[in-house]
């Protein structure tokens, strides 16, 4: 929901050569972007496309990556996307990620798991690295 498809991750190659269908469909880091409706409307095409698959029960698993700030941001409905995840296929497995899930996505979860930051490079001027962070 914000990797853009013009990233190239380790994650993603990685990924790629096991065989996963891999969409990364937002336009990086949201939060420095001109035009915020335009990024808005890239996260509710991902959840769009994320509903179908969903629905189709074509995967087993499927990760729902950062979804937590399209949430948090307003520019998906909660109510849709507790929706979307209750009514799924019921061979899909689903993984959220992202900070400060919201309280109705928890609700639903099975497993709930929160990351306490203890010390990251950035802190000390350190930039993500390719092969490392992405």
């Amino acid at each position: 929901f914000i990797k853009s498809g013009n990233w190239n991750s380790g994650e993603e190659t990685i990924a790629r050569k096991l065989g996963v269908e891999w969409q990364a469909m937002g336009d990086g880091f949201s939060w420095d972007a001109e035009n915020l409706e335009h990024s808005a409307e890239l996260a509710r095409e991902a959840w769009r496309t994320a509903c179908s698959l969903l629905e189709s029960g074509k995967h087993q698993l499927i990760i729902l990556d950062e979804i937590t700030y399209p949430i948090n941001w307003g520019w998906l409905d909660m109510g849709e996307v507790v929706d979307g995840l209750t009514n799924r296929a019921s061979n899909v497995n689903v993984v959220v990620t992202g900070r400060d899930a919201p309280q109705p996505l928890m609700d639903i979860a099975d497993t709930v798991t929160e990351m306490v930051q203890v010390r990251h490079p950035y802190e000390r001027g350190i930039l993500a690295m390719r092969g490392i962070d992405f």
